[in-house]
């Protein structure tokens, strides 16, 4: 038997299974394996690549950290929206840190001419391989690190794309732009030099602030997330003369919420409030919206009436706000940590969907405390007060008439 055949043959089985297995002779196991588990998570994160035939995949480690399809074609979305209309003139771009090649999968068709740079030699390899069954026969796959002196930096290029490593050379997480590789900070006047557009993709664990301080000329600020769970930040190098910043939740319904940094500084304050309102509304801004840390200039915009506690992030009004770009809930009753008050909200709720926000707790003690199981239609908010008062909200989730709570994926 040979490798594709076993791989065809075993595609959908547990590859934790077929370890333990007799292997067929002539099958390189380690191998097929790699490529069954690569495939398996190519389903979910990569319809587009999943359906090709014969692709490679690298190590699981590699495409667990890949971009999605739905990042990579929000990446190239926003890309096209930036270039000049076609007709302007030929098109070009690189990538300069290739990796698993998906986000430049999604970027290169939209230019003339595409260039993959990846310094890793068995990555370059997967790219020549891959790259003409995904319909890219344009794409050239050159080995090389980048820096100053890069001949390719030397060039002139309508888009510029960048995703630095994170890690130092211990393997430790960074946290500052400066520190990551290739260095863009360092490299921020060659990038504009060699194209008048660039992209930058970033760990949404970097400091947004901190990032604005050392790279200049960021046009744009893209905080994704995908299903509410915050996956990237993206900066755009590009001649401005403001930068807008852009919360999206992809795979949900949730609206962009979108601001420029006039804006930020004119936003009015959201006030604190004393007490709850009768039959009002809880309202919890996405992901994106908090790491860009936009949730007041939001609920300004939105006028929403006060919000609970400078770091609880949770906000409150007396009628429902359409669009809303996070959760709405019905406040159905609320009470202090008491025995007694605990006992009458939660009297009629042996399950509930339990959320804590700046409280002294964490979610699995404080379930085991209340002996509420998980689930169900309740939804539970132990939070702080302004005044410093622990209190649990107990609410309905409100879906807006003819919004669904998210989209498929």
């Amino acid at each position: 038997m040979t490798n594709e055949e076993y791989i065809h043959l075993y595609r959908r089985e547990d590859t934790r299974k077929l370890a333990l297995k007799r292997v067929p002779a002539g099958v390189d196991i380690k191998y097929c394996l790699r490529q069954i588990e690569g495939w398996q998570i190519a389903c979910r994160k990569l319809p587009r690549w999943s359906s090709a035939d014969g692709l490679q995949y690298p190590p699981r480690l590699a495409m667990e950290q890949c971009s999605s399809e739905q990042t990579a074609c929000y990446k190239r979305d926003v890309v096209m929206r930036l270039l000049p209309p076609e007709g302007c003139g030929r098109r070009s771009m690189a990538d300069l840190t290739g990796g698993f090649g998906v986000d430049f999968s999604f970027l290169s068709p939209c230019f003339d001419e595409a260039f993959y740079v990846e310094r890793q030699e068995e990555l370059c390899a997967l790219a020549r391989h891959n790259f003409p069954l995904l319909n890219l026969p344009h794409a050239q796959v050159v080995c090389a690190d980048v820096d100053a002196t890069s001949p390719l930096l030397q060039r002139h290029f309508s888009f510029l794309f960048l995703d630095p490593a994170r890690r130092d050379e211990m393997g430790k997480k960074t946290f500052l732009v400066e520190d990551c590789a290739p260095n863009v900070h360092a490299l921020h006047d060659v990038l504009l030099r060699a194209a008048p557009l660039v992209m930058i993709k970033l760990s949404p664990m970097l400091d947004i602030a901190a990032a604005l301080r050392v790279l200049p000329n960021v046009s744009e600020v893209h905080v994704v997330s995908v299903a509410g769970e915050c996956k990237e930040l993206l900066l755009v190098l590009h001649e401005s003369d403001d930068c807008h910043f852009f919360c999206v939740n992809l795979g949900s319904t949730d609206p962009c919420f979108s601001v420029g940094k006039g804006a930020l500084e004119s936003a009015e304050k959201v006030e604190f409030i004393d007490a709850l309102p009768e039959g009002g509304y809880l309202f919890e801004p996405n992901a994106s919206i908090l790491k860009a840390g936009l949730q007041d200039v939001l609920c300004s915009q939105l006028s929403l009436e006060g919000k609970l506690h400078p770091h609880s992030h949770l906000y409150v009004n007396r009628q429902t706000v359409s669009g809303f770009p996070g959760r709405m809930f019905r406040i159905v009753g609320w009470c202090g940590f008491d025995k007694r008050g605990l006992k009458d909200l939660l009297r009629d709720v042996p399950q509930a969907n339990l959320t804590l926000r700046n409280f002294p707790s964490s979610t699995d003690a404080l379930r085991h405390r209340l002996r509420l199981r998980e689930g169900g239609d309740v939804y539970l908010f132990a939070t702080t007060m302004a005044d410093g008062t622990h209190i649990m909200i107990r609410c309905e989730k409100v879906q807006e008439p003819g919004r669904p709570d998210r989209l498929l994926v």
